[in-house]
C-alpha cells in the first residue's frame, strides 16, 4: 500500500512539472504575440500616416514681400498675385522674414511651413565633395607662390587668432595670372586637398547668362552658399570672362555681363561680410581684368605664375616620371631642351613618351621617346628638330 502511494505521488509530480513547462512556454508565446501586436499597431499607424500624407492635396510656393504682423503677412504667390494671409501657429514668427520662400494651402494659401533657401543647380555642384589628390609635392618650381597661397588662404582659416593679435585683417582674395598651363588650376586643387574648409569650384563663363540678371543671381547664390558652408574656399577659374573691363559702347550682352562684374563687385566688398571665405581667382589675361576687381581689398594679393625655369622643368620632369620605368634619361637634359614650355606641356610630354614605348611594345622608355614626344608636343614648323639623338650613359 506505500509503494502505491509512493508511485501516485510521483506521477503526481511529474504531472505538475510538465503542467508548469506548459504554463512557462504560454506565457512565453503571450509576451511575444504582445509585442508583435503592438510591432503590428505601430506599423498600422505608420502606414496611416503615410497614406494621409499621400492623399494631402499640394501645397502651393509663395515669397513673403512684406509683414503685417506676427498673423499676417503679405505673401506674392508662385502665380503671380500678391495676398494677405494668415500664418499657422506652429511656425516661429523669427523665421519669417521678407524674401523667405513658404508653403501655401491650396485652398486658404495659409502659411503652412517654411522651406530652406534654394540654389540654381549649377551652384549647388559647385561644391566639391570629394577632395582632389593633387598636393602640394604635385606642383614642381612654384615654391614662393605656394608660400605665398598658404600664408593668404590657408593660415587665416587654421589660425584666426593670430590676425588677431597682430591687429590685421586677413587678406579676402588671391588672384593667380599666368600663361596657360602654368598650373593655377593646380595650386587651387592642392589647396583644396590641403585644407578642411568645403572648396567650390566654378568657371567664370558659367556665370554668364543669357537673361537679364541670371548672372547676377547666380553670383549671389554663390556666395550664399559659401556663408552657409564656411569655413569654404572659392575658387572662380578663367575670372577674365566676367571680370573684362567696362566699355562705354557695349552690346546687350556685354551690359549684361557687366551687370554680373557689379554683383561680384559688390558681394567681395558689400556690406555682407565675408567671414571665413576666402577667394582665389585664376586668370591668364590680367591685362582686360577691370580696375575695380584687383584693387587692394579684394583682391589683397596678386600672384604671378610664371613659366617654369630649366630647374623647375626638372622638378617637373622628376614629377609627372616619378611612376615611369626610365632607362638612360637625363631629365635634367630633357629640362634645357624644353625651354618656354609649361608644366602641362611637359606632362603631355611624358605622357606622349611612355605612349611611344607601348609602340615599340617596350616596357620602359628611352630618350628617342622623348625627343620624339617633344617633337609632336612642339609641333616644329621647320621639319626638324635641333634635338640631339645621342644616348646618355
Amino acid at each position: 500500500m506505500a509503494k502505491d502511494d509512493v508511485e501516485t505521488g510521483l506521477s503526481y509530480d511529474l504531472e505538475k512539472d510538465e503542467f508548469l513547462k506548459q504554463i512557462k512556454l504560454l506565457e512565453t508565446e503571450k509576451k511575444f504575440l504582445e509585442s508583435e501586436l503592438k510591432r503590428m499597431q505601430y506599423e498600422n499607424d505608420q502606414l496611416k500616416k503615410e497614406l494621409n500624407r499621400l492623399r494631402a492635396p499640394p501645397l502651393l510656393l509663395g515669397y513673403i514681400e512684406d509683414i503685417l504682423n506676427d498673423k499676417k503677412l503679405v505673401v506674392r504667390s508662385s502665380t503671380g498675385p500678391s495676398f494677405v494671409v494668415n500664418v499657422s501657429d506652429t511656425i516661429s514668427p523669427s523665421k519669417l522674414k521678407p524674401g523667405s520662400r513658404v508653403a501655401l494651402n491650396k485652398t486658404t494659401l495659409a502659411i503652412i511651413g517654411v522651406l530652406p533657401e534654394s540654389y540654381d543647380p549649377s551652384i549647388v555642384a559647385a561644391e566639391i565633395v570629394t577632395k582632389p589628390d593633387i598636393t602640394y609635392d604635385d606642383i614642381g618650381g612654384l615654391e614662393d607662390q605656394i608660400r605665398e597661397v598658404k600664408e593668404t588662404v590657408e593660415l587665416p582659416l587654421i589660425n584666426p587668432d593670430l590676425f588677431k593679435k597682430v591687429g590685421i585683417e586677413p587678406p579676402k582674395g588671391v588672384l593667380l595670372v599666368g600663361p596657360p598651363g602654368t598650373g593655377k588650376t593646380l595650386l587651387a586643387k592642392a589647396v583644396a586637398h590641403n585644407t578642411n574648409a568645403t572648396f567650390i569650384r566654378t568657371v567664370g563663363s558659367e556665370l554668364v547668362r543669357k537673361y537679364i540678371g541670371e548672372g547676377a543671381r547666380l553670383v549671389r547664390e554663390l556666395f550664399d552658399l559659401a556663408r552657409e558652408k564656411s569655413p569654404s574656399i572659392l575658387f572662380i577659374d578663367e575670372l577674365d570672362a566676367i571680370g573684362s573691363r567696362r566699355l562705354d559702347m557695349s552690346t546687350s550682352g556685354d551690359r549684361e555681363v557687366q551687370r554680373t562684374l557689379m554683383q561680384l563687385l559688390a558681394e567681395m566688398d558689400g556690406f555682407d561680410p565675408l567671414g571665413n571665405v576666402k577667394i582665389i581667382a585664376a586668370t591668364n589675361r590680367p591685362d582686360i581684368l577691370d580696375e575695380a576687381l584687383i584693387r587692394p581689398g579684394r583682391f589683397d594679393r596678386i600672384i604671378e605664375i610664371p613659366l617654369p625655369n630649366e630647374d623647375a622643368r626638372e622638378k617637373i620632369f622628376r614629377i609627372h616620371t616619378r611612376k615611369m620605368n626610365l632607362n638612360n634619361v637625363d631629365l635634367k637634359y630633357l629640362a634645357k631642351l624644353t625651354n618656354g614650355m609649361s608644366g602641362a606641356d611637359i606632362k603631355a610630354i611624358c605622357t606622349e613618351a611612355g605612349m611611344n614605348a607601348i609602340r615599340d611594345n617596350r616596357d620602359y622608355v628611352i630618350y628617342q621617346d622623348f625627343t620624339k614626344a617633344i617633337e609632336k608636343v612642339t609641333k616644329s614648323t621647320k621639319g626638324e628638330t635641333d634635338i640631339p639623338g645621342h644616348m646618355f650613359s
